[in-house]
């Protein structure tokens, strides 16, 4: 089985720095990207602009298609025992209001990390290439 989803690299400049919207768990611990599972008849831009809505708090606008990401899921709650193939569709995308006072509680944090930053701070690399992909075209 494949799984699908669809998420989105949100940015802010400002004229010192570029920066990028981060969410975190506490337990485990981790720091990704905001992405989610389309619902039924739902297309996969769609998908990612809900998504980031939901779990930033953040009205969003899609800029355009960046890429997409692969890799194995050993662990999903659905399809325990089972080595699944997924693939999530990343959007570059700018906040036009809403703020993380609003996001859901899938994550315990969301906020805004300083571009250079990324690499120390999203838990998997496949994540932080992405990001960076998405920089380059801002």
């Amino acid at each position: 089985m494949n799984l699908i989803s669809a998420g989105g690299i949100v940015y802010r400049k400002d004229p010192a720095a570029v920066y990028i919207v981060v969410c975190g768990r506490k337990d485990p611990r981790t720091f990704n990207l905001p992405k989610g599972t389309p619902d039924f008849g739902e297309r996969i831009e769609e998908t990612a602009l809900r998504e980031v809505t939901e779990e930033t708090g953040l009205e969003v606008k899609t800029i355009r298609y960046i890429d997409s990401i692969y890799y194995w899921v050993t662990n999903h709650p659905d399809y325990q025992g089972q080595k699944l193939y997924k693939q999530v569709y990343y959007y570059l995308m700018e906040a036009t209001g809403g703020d993380f006072s609003k996001h859901d509680d899938e994550f315990d944090t969301v906020e805004w990390v300083e571009s250079s930053k990324i690499p120390d701070i999203l838990t998997y690399e496949n994540e932080v290439e992405i990001v960076q992909k998405g920089l380059s075209l801002v």
